[in-house]
């Protein structure tokens, strides 16, 4: 065999490997695949999954789309992050039960306040370790960036709440509004937004004294909050208003808005690109992933990834996007580089929110 064959047919065995891997990875879900010579291999992670109705953490190797392990935590888990050093995940777990938009309350059976607080999870080991008590119906939360302090929309109360991530002390509150839902800290941990999904307004506050420095409008049912990578500004999403609300975050001053029109979008969950150059946001009911240019505001691409997607992560390399499926039972795997559907996993109990780590 000379050089340049011996080259060529290394090459064929090459392509043909990646064409298998590929097709292996679609095997995966019940989805079309992205063609496979567009698929970037991703960096070694996990994924992990809250089941809002299974009340279990599924736990899904990034890599072979495979789901590992479902976590045992407790009623109703919600919100959850990955703490700084990765070791740990903050889960709400809440006994309230679950109503959905005009839902009479009284006709609802009585909350289990036992049940209500933060899971913390190994990571390493996969157990739930130990739940933090004293607040309560919690459903999204955040990390103070060194990992110390907990902050916790509580949704029952109408208060934020932050905790010290280690005892579960309650170290302030601060009223919000009623039904606080989404959480977000400054990347220099100064300040802390909190949305209220009845109020329809977003609060910032003094991530050490926790007083409240200005509660600003977005629209109705407001939802996710996430900072740019810099601190300089904080994207707040409106399910029923359809639109992005971007704020100045050291003003506190609405600065512009995004809508998408015609898609009968409902935006919920938000994250930004690893590079800032892109926000992608869940619409729930319109069953989408929105890509916005966070320079521009323009919406640069749209994509159909399931029912009613609502949490949303990216892996630690930010190739992949994750969405989590509730009324399908599944997980979205999103290729970032192509903006296309790579697969769907199947995961229970209605899907709520995904973080990934290493």
């Amino acid at each position: 065999m000379n050089t340049l064959t011996g080259r060529a047919a290394l090459m064929a065995v090459a392509l043909a490997a990646l064409v298998a891997m590929a097709s292996a990875s679609a095997g995966a879900g019940d989805a079309a695949a992205v063609d496979a010579v567009a698929v970037d291999r991703v960096a070694p992670h996990h994924v992990y999954v809250t089941a809002e109705f299974g009340g279990v953490l599924t736990v899904i190797d990034g890599e072979t789309d495979q789901v590992i392990q479902n976590v045992p935590l407790g009623k109703r888990p919600r919100g959850l992050r990955l703490s700084p050093d990765g070791r740990e995940i903050y889960v709400a777990l809440s006994g309230s039960p679950v109503a959905g938009p005009g839902v009479d309350e009284k006709t609802l059976p009585p909350p289990d306040k036992t049940a209500d607080g933060i899971g913390v999870v190994d990571v390493k080991t996969l157990t739930l370790r130990r739940v933090l008590r004293g607040v309560s119906d919690p459903e999204q939360l955040a990390l103070s960036p060194d990992g110390r302090r907990l902050y916790v929309a509580s949704e029952d109360t109408g208060l934020a709440l932050v905790m010290d991530a280690a005892s579960g002390r309650t170290l302030g509150q601060a009223s919000v509004g009623a039904e606080p839902e989404g959480v977000a800290v400054s990347p220099d941990g100064r300040e802390a937004y909190v949305t209220s999904e009845t109020a329809g307004t977003v609060s910032a506050l003094d991530a050490r004294t926790f007083r409240v420095l200005a509660t600003r409008p977005v629209g109705l049912r407001t939802r996710g909050v996430v900072f740019s990578a810099d601190g300089a500004r904080v994207y707040v999403t409106s399910e029923d208003g359809a639109n992005l609300v971007v704020f100045d975050a050291k003003s506190h001053t609405q600065i512009a808005t995004v809508s998408f029109p015609g898609r009968n979008a409902k935006p919920m969950g938000v994250v930004l690109s690893r590079d800032g150059r892109t926000i992608y946001v869940t619409t729930g009911r319109g069953r989408t992933v929105e890509a916005v240019d966070t320079a521009s505001l323009a919406i640069k691409g749209s994509l159909e990834v399931g029912d009613r997607p609502w949490g949303i992560a990216l892996s630690p390399d930010g190739k992949r996007l994750y969405t989590a499926n509730g009324p399908s039972d599944d997980v979205s795997v999103i290729d970032v580089r192509t903006f296309r559907l790579v697969t769907k996993i199947k995961t229970p109990g209605r899907p709520w929110g995904v973080v990934t780590g290493r």
